[in-house]
Order: C-alpha cells, then sequence, then structure tokens
C-alpha cells in the first residue's frame, strides 16, 4: 500500500498545489485507489476519502493565495550563535557540557552571552557568528564546538537539511546524522513545526554550511551519492547499483519497486526494502540484459514506483568498458546487504602467457576512490590489481567494517578473476598503508609479501587516540575493546611475510618517523624485508616518466613482490600466531586459536607440526581452545600432540575428521570434540560492534512512553544515517511490533529500548543475564539503579549459531539520550561485551562508566570478566 497518503502532512498538501506533473500522478492514482475502495469497508473507506478530500482542497487554491506570502523555497544559514566546548579525541566515554543539558533535559535556547561551565570549571559564552556570502560559517569555536540556528517556519511543513561540515546536528532535539568530511550529498528530510526551530550542530572541523530547502516531491530519488558498476563487454549479467531514496512523508514507505531501462533492452525491476519515515535509504536495484558491446557510455533510467504509479524518475550514465581496462564491478555485501564495489586495473599478460595472474590488493588513502587507486598503477603483465573500497573514501582507516569490506573483495576478486591463490600481494597508501599494516599483521596467511607506503602504525602513534598506561580495571577493559588497533602487538606475525617499506623523507602528511619506527621493530626479528626512504618526497610523489605514480606503482616493490609466494600448509613446519580477538582473527595456516583464557587480550601461539610422524610440538599463552587441520597430514596413524609441556598421544581421529581440538582446564590440556557453536568462538566472539553484521537489523521500540518511543525511533534512525554515510550501509530499520523473531534466524539484530519498551525484547532477550528496565540494569545477580543509565551489550540470538543481537538501551529517557552519540561508528573506538554508564560520563568522563565488562566463554556473566565502579 501507498501508506504515506493515508495521512497527508500539511506540506504534501502544500507540495502537491506547485507540482503539476506530480499532481497528475497523484489524482490518477487516488482516483483508481477512490474506485477499490468502495469494496474494502468502511473504516478503509474514510481513510481514502479523507485523503481525497485534502488533496482536493489543496489542487483547487493555488499555494500562497491564502496568506500573505508563501513559505521560501530555501532557508540558508545565516546568523547563529556558536559555543566551542573543546576537542573531542577518539574515545569511547568523552566530555561534553552541551551534550549535558540535552541528555537531562535542561537545555533551553541559548542568547548570546548565556555561560557554559566546562568539565574542567572553565566557562564559555555563546557568541554570535555569520557565514560568509558564500554560506560558509568559519569560526574558531566550531573546532570541538556547536552552532545553534534558529530557523522560522511560517507553516508546518517537510523540508531537506543539507548541511556540510558537522559531526551530527539535534534538529527539534532529534539526533541526525551529518558530513564531517564534506561530501555534499547528504539531504535529509526534517519536519519543521509552525514557529521557531531549534538547529544544534555540533562541528569539529572548523567550518559550517547549512540550509533548508523544499524537496521537489514527497519521495524521490537522489543520485548525488550513488554506487555504480561498469559494463564490461563480453561479461554476463546481472549487475547492482544503488542509490537514495529519500522520504520526506511521517509514513513508512512499503511495496516499492525499482524499475531499470536501457535502450533495446527488457526493463529490470527490484522489489525495494522499506523506507522509514523522514529519512533516506540507499537502495540496491538490479540491471539484466546482455552487457553493451561497443566501448562509451549507456544512459540507464531508473523509475522509483509504488504499484503502477512513478514516483520519481532519473537518469544515470554507466560506463561501458573493455575488459582490458580498468572498471568497476559491484557485489552485495555479507555485512548488511548493501552495495559496494571494488576497481579493477586488469593484467595486461603477454602472448603465450597461460599461468593464472597474481592478484595485487591496493588499499586506498584518506578522501581516495577505489577506482582512483586503480588507475593509479600502470598495468602490470602477471597480475590484477584490485582495489576495494573501505566502504567510502575515508571509511574506517581499513579497520572494522574496513577490514571486514577489503577481506570480502579479496575472496570475491579470487573467484571472479581465477588468480593464482599463492601470489597474493598486500599494498596501498597513507591510510592504506596503515591498512597494509593492520591486515598484514591480522591476515598472515593470506598474502606473500606487504608493502606500505607512507604509511602510519596505528591510532595511538597518528591519529590522535590516548591509551592509559596505568588504567584502572574500567578503563582496562575499555581498552581491550580496541586490542585489534594495536599493529606492533601484533607485529611478530608478520614475520614469515615478505615487507617492503616505502616512505618519502620529507612527508609532510604521515611523518617518516612512522616508517622509522616500523623498521626498528622489524629490524630485531624479521630477516627478509627491505626499508625504502625516498629522498626529498613529500607525501605523494612520482621520480619517474614511467606509467604509474611510483609512491605507489614503486617498481622495486613490485620486484620484490614477484619473488615471494604464500606457502602451501603442507609446506609450513612452524607457525608463530599472535592474536588479540579470535572474532577478528583466529588463524594461521593449520593452526586455529578458538577461544582466550582473558578475552581480548594477547593469545600467543608457538607450534611445530612434524608431519612424517604425525605430531604437533609447542607452547600457548592465554589459549584455552585451540585446533589444528589435518587435511596436510597423511596417513590415518593415530596423532600426538605436545603443548605447554604436556604429552598427549595415540590420539585416535575418526575416519575422514578434517581438525584435531583441544581444551585446557586449569594447566591441564584435553582433547575434545568440536566445540558446540552456542560457545564464543571465532564465528562469534565479541565485543559490542560484532553486533553490526550478518545483514543486520535495527528494530525500534513502540511499547513506551510517547517520549520513550520518540527516542527509539529516532535513535534508530540516526544510527541507519549515520552507518549509510560512514560506512556506504543500507539497512533495514522496523518497529518491534513488525519484527518476527521466526524469520532471518541468522541475521544480527540492533533492539532500541529496555525489556518495558521493545516488544521484541522477550523473544530475543528474555534469557539474557543482562535486563534492563526502567530505573535499573541487573547484571548476573547485581544490579545498578537510576532512572539516568545508558547500557550497551551483545547476546547470541536465540536459535541461531552465529547471530548476535546487539542492544542500544537505558533505564529512562534520560539514559536513552546518553546512548545516541557514542561514537561505535567511528574506527579506533570500541565497547566491551557490556558497559554501562552514567549521565555524570559527560562531565566526569571515565569516572561515570558503572560497570564494563566480557561474558564468559558460554556467554554467561559467572565465567566472565566485569569491573563494577566503587560505590560512592
Amino acid at each position: 500500500s501507498f501508506r504515506f497518503m493515508r495521512h497527508l502532512h500539511p506540506f504534501d498538501a502544500a507540495w502537491l498545489t506547485t507540482n503539476n506533473d506530480s499532481r497528475a500522478r497523484v489524482r490518477d492514482f487516488l482516483g483508481r485507489r477512490r474506485r477499490r475502495v468502495a469494496t474494502q469497508g468502511r473504516k478503509a473507506q474514510r481513510l481514502g476519502v479523507v485523503a481525497l478530500s485534502v488533496l482536493l482542497v489543496a489542487l483547487a487554491v493555488p499555494y500562497g493565495e491564502a496568506g500573505p506570502s508563501a513559505p521560501p523555497d530555501e532557508i540558508p544559514l545565516r546568523e547563529c550563535l556558536v559555543i566551542s566546548v573543546g576537542r573531542y579525541g577518539r574515545v569511547a566515554v568523552h566530555t561534553d557540557a552541551v551534550e549535558a543539558q540535552i541528555v537531562t533535559g535542561q537545555w533551553s535556547a541559548p542568547k548570546a552571552g548565556d555561560a557554559v561551565v566546562l568539565p574542567d570549571g572553565t566557562v564559555q559564552k555563546w557568541e554570535v557568528a555569520t557565514a560568509s556570502q558564500d554560506g560558509w560559517l568559519e569560526h574558531p569555536a566550531l573546532r570541538g564546538g556547536y552552532a545553534y540556528w534558529s530557523a522560522k517556519s511560517q507553516t508546518p511543513r517537510m523540508m531537506l537539511l543539507e548541511a556540510q561540515g558537522h559531526n551530527m546536528v539535534y534538529v527539534n532535539g532529534e539526533p541526525r546524522t551529518g558530513d564531517p568530511y564534506r561530501y555534499g550529498y547528504v539531504s535529509l528530510p526534517v519536519s519543521l513545526k509552525r514557529g521557531k526551530n531549534e538547529l544544534l550542530f555540533h562541528v569539529t572541523r572548523g567550518r559550517l554550511k547549512a540550509r533548508l530547502i523544499s524537496p521537489k516531491s514527497p519521495v524521490m530519488l537522489d543520485t548525488r551519492d550513488m554506487t555504480l558498476p561498469d559494463f564490461i563487454i563480453g561479461e554476463e549479467m546481472p549487475l547492482w547499483g544503488a542509490v537514495v531514496v529519500i522520504n520526506a512523508t511521517d509514513e513508512t514507505l512499503t511495496n516499492l519497486q525499482m524499475q531499470a531501462l536501457r535502450e533495446n533492452t527488457a526493463p529490470t525491476v527490484t522489489p525495494l526494502p522499506s523506507v522509514p519515515p523522514l529519512s533516506v535509504r540507499k537502495v540496491g536495484f538490479r540491471l539484466n540484459g546482455k552487457s553493451p558491446q561497443i566501448e562509451g557510455e549507456v544512459k540507464v533510467t531508473l523509475k522509483l514506483e509504488c504499484g503502477s504509479q512513478t514516483l520519481d524518475t532519473a537518469v544515470v550514465p554507466l560506463r561501458v568498458r573493455r575488459p582490458d581496462q580498468s572498471h568497476k564491478r559491484t557485489f552485495l555485501s555479507g555485512i548488511d546487504g548493501s552495495v559496494q564495489y571494488y576497481a579493477v586495473n586488469p593484467a595486461q599478460p603477454l602472448s603465450g602467457q597461460t599461468s593464472p595472474p597474481a592478484l595485487f590488493l591496493t588499499l586506498h588513502g584518506a578522501g581516495v576512490e577505489a577506482i582512483g587507486q586503480a588507475e593509479a598503477y600502470a598495468s602490470k603483465t602477471w597480475g590484477h590489481i584490485v582495489a576495494p573500497t573501505n566502504r567510502r573514501p575515508f571509511g574506517f582507516d581499513w579497520e572494522d567494517w574496513g577490514r571486514m569490506d577489503a577481506m570480502e573483495v579479496l575472496d570475491l576478486a579470487q573467484k571472479t578473476l581465477h588468480t593464482d591463490p599463492k601470489r597474493v600481494y598486500l599494498t596501498g597508501h597513507s591510510m592504506g598503508g596503515h591498512g597494509v599494516w593492520h591486515l598484514g599483521v591480522t591476515f598472515p596467511d593470506r598474502f606473500a609479501a606487504v608493502g606500505p607506503s607512507a604509511g602510519w602504525i596505528s591510532f595511538w602513534s597518528y591519529a590522535g587516540a590516548v591509551r592509559e598506561e596505568k588504567p584502572n580495571p574500567i578503563q582496562e577493559l575499555l581498552q581491550r575493546a580496541t586490542a585489534p588497533s594495536d599493529t606492533l602487538r601484533l607485529l611478530r606475525n608478520i614475520a614469515q611475510l615478505g615487507v617492503y617499506i616505502l616512505h618519502g623523507s620529507d612527508d609532510d602528511n604521515v611523518p617518516v618517523t612512522e616508517a622509522r619506527t616500523m623498521n626498528q621493530h622489524l629490524s630485531g626479528f624479521h630477516r627478509q624485508f627491505i626499508y625504502h626512504e625516498q629522498p626529498k618526497a613529500g607525501h605523494w610523489w612520482d621520480a619517474s616518466d614511467e606509467p604509474g605514480t611510483d609512491c605507489v606503482d614503486w617498481a622495486p616493490m613490485f620486484d620484490f613482490f614477484a619473488r615471494h609466494t604464500i606457502p602451501s600448509p603442507e609446506s609450513v613446519r612452524q607457525v608463530e600466531f599472535v592474536t588479540v580477538n579470535p572474532g577478528v582473527s583466529a588463524r594461521a595456516f593449520w593452526l586455529t586459536v578458538e577461544a582466550q583464557i582473558r578475552q581480548h587480550q594477547p593469545s600467543s601461539v608457538s607450534v611445530r607440526c612434524d608431519p612424517i610422524v604425525r605430531r604437533f610440538v609447542g607452547k600457548t599463552e592465554n589459549v584455552t581452545r585451540i585446533s589444528f587441520s589435518l587435511s596436510h597430514l597423511k596417513g590415518q596413524q593415530p596423532i600426538t600432540v605436545e603443548l605447554d609441556g604436556q604429552k598427549m598421544e595415540n590420539i585416535s581421529v575418526p575416519k575422514g575428521a578434517e581438525r584435531i581440538t583441544l581444551t585446557r582446564e586449569g594447566e591441564k590440556w584435553s582433547v575434545a570434540s568440536e566445540a558446540p557453536p552456542l560457545l564464543k568462538g571465532p564465528h562469534r566472539y565479541g565485543p559490542f560492534k560484532d553486533a553490526f553484521r550478518h545483514r543486520v537489523i535495527f528494530v525500534y521500540g513502540t511499547k513506551g512512553t510517547e517520549e520513550e518511543n520518540a527516542w527509539s525511533f529516532a535513535k534508530a534512525r540516526y544510527d541507519a544515517e549515520t552507518f549509510w554515510y560512514r560506512g556506504n550501509a543500507s539497512v533495514d530499520v522496523i518497529a518491534d511490533v513488525d519484527f518476527d523473531p521466526s524469520k532471518d534466524g541468522n541475521r544480527n539484530v540492533i533492539l532500541y529500548g529496555n525489556a518495558e519498551t521493545n516488544a521484541a525484547w522477550k523473544a530475543l532477550l528474555n534469557a539474557s543475564p543482562v535486563q534492563v528496565g526502567r530505573g535499573f540494569v541487573r547484571i548476573g545477580e547485581r544490579e545498578v539503579t537510576g532512572d539516568d543509565l545508558a547500557c550497551l551489550f551483545i547476546r547470541p540470538r536465540p536459535g541461531s549459531d552465529r547471530a548476535l543481537v546487539g542492544v542500544v538501551s537505558g533505564t529512562g529517557v534520560a539514559g536513552m539520550r546518553l546512548t545516541d552519540r557514542l561514537p561505535y561508528f567511528v574506527s579506533g573506538i570500541g565497547y566491551p561485551d557490556c558497559v554501562v554508564l552514567g549521565t555524570e560520563t559527560l562531565s566526569q568522563g571515565i569516572a561515570g562508566v558503572r560497570v564494563a565488562g566480557y561474558f564468559g566463554l558460554d556467554w554467561n556473566v559467572k565465567k566472565g570478566e566485569f569491573a563494577w565502579q566503587p560505590a560512592r
């Protein structure tokens, strides 16, 4: 059903008087709807008549005649108030005096000269600031402060907020995503009330530009942020693309479909997911039919439809490329079902060359598109250059979902391009150079050699993260959640890899000291790395007239790659491996660390395999479950294992068994059957951010008070918008009453609310050792009380061997609001399995964290590790 037509917002009626084409379509639609209504009962008939009556009134009276003047189509930000509250860091728990007012309900519109006392006791005052003629507002306060803008409207109406430079914005108290990287395509539908409307922008990069504009229609396509493939001559269809749908109505859009048409080809119709009210969603669509046969450009017409009605159209150009040209390939991501792309600079093999090509996975720098990264290289005769996206040009610094994207692309490209599995190489520049270090130490058996160029080491060495040298117990548990980011702690994993470090001596972006530090660390144990510092070179440089840019396409590095291959498992006798989270990285060749004694602390193993006598010998630290693959061993004789000085002989292996598993209880190792999937393991380990994958669904609560329900929807929408902006994501956002726990049982769920406000709680969390209700959080046998507590935690989804439930909860409206700006979509920030915060965190920081911890391997509290704030 075309649900948004049932209850028209005043803006919708006004819009219909100013758009003749749309008026005709809607008039035709409602005419046929009215004829159907006669057979659908009195209630449905009343809805149809009401909608039709509103439309007929609107269509009969030209907009503006009822008043002295029509509302403006654009309201730009000209003058506002600004205040500095200090810089935000890459931290899980921040302080913010203005946010504290909002969370605790003490916020009121500021006036020039109003003072705000900051957490450190200093005082800042709101002051007037004015945008320049080009619309940009620049002010020192906006390097970690706020801009307050009061926009007046003559009538209630829907408008689009288009802003750049801000981290986020409150629109009449509701959080909405920002555009800190100034992409310029964030256009959010907002509901203005009659009179004064408050917009409060949080800005950290010094500049802000904003305006409110009238949408051309209540539902429309926005082509400024598209993910599109290239047609490749001779390759089979279908392909996937994605475009943003804007829903500027107060109803959820359902039963939508996208029709994609191109000349001389039958149209492709794709059913679309729902789009929540007053929101945007990037939706995927298919392109079927034969690929064009002539290089150039093809125009594709997109029609957004509901039933037989066309709501909006757009014409988009797609490139047609030869197979030997650089091109973009799209795919559906397993993280959220969204459409992503990767770029390929294909190999140009010599005549008679028959061996499978190598694969060079190259990671781009901050702000760089993947296709630009791929095209910075000259084509190679012996391998394909493949550039994943990190999900956005800035994305996640190649960590978190950026890391997942890189590995998704690697797996897909190896299958699609039929590359040599032993000749896989990893390289990248700047932020991508950091990605090389991160992926290299995390997945050491996936690459033959790595080559970081101008790469930084970690968030602590370069990107502003702070780590306490002597953390208290709560700080220590919080810091563990970011342990996979600690490059140096995992560095020994690349001992068996070839490493080529490249950096310009005069780099003014990423200091050359980053490379020199890595050179120093590797010199202590590595025997096959090369360090090259290009004299007088900056961040981006080219030293020769050969095709390709030398700071990425460095010939000596590729010569170095050519001398390395990934060894086969049967040829690897000794495995040295460190992991801090088996859910991120568990395997090296034939060895898998499946579980830890102390979670998210370093777990190290050094194991030798003697294949002829079928024996594994080695030592472990912080490992409680380990397994060895047997596929590289011959025969069926019993296995011998010596671990940590304990010898286990004559271990019989069932015929056809592929692995042997051992578990540790205290100081004793024993042979075990394969661990049940209900236990923590590489398939599902935590911490909290682990919940945002497996085609995650956001479920908001509707069973609370009006204020609680409004928060729940606004927070779910804000998270979906933020994940779209930062990660090119597309997430289902649905109400608890529409969620069916018996369907899609292997999809992760993020639940917003608590046991009393979200109807899905009972089905998903009834047996959880963590319970949240009004006024309390109960963790095992202990309880924290108060109506101002925020709580994040994860649980295994009932009935699934791999899915998780992530919970964003609060004990009251203040606690719920406290979750609004917890930055779990920012790389380098993490949260443990469970954390409870009080609103005092906004003034006291870490002292306001009431409890943090990790569940045991059985997902319970008793065998877990939790730290509690001492009683006050």
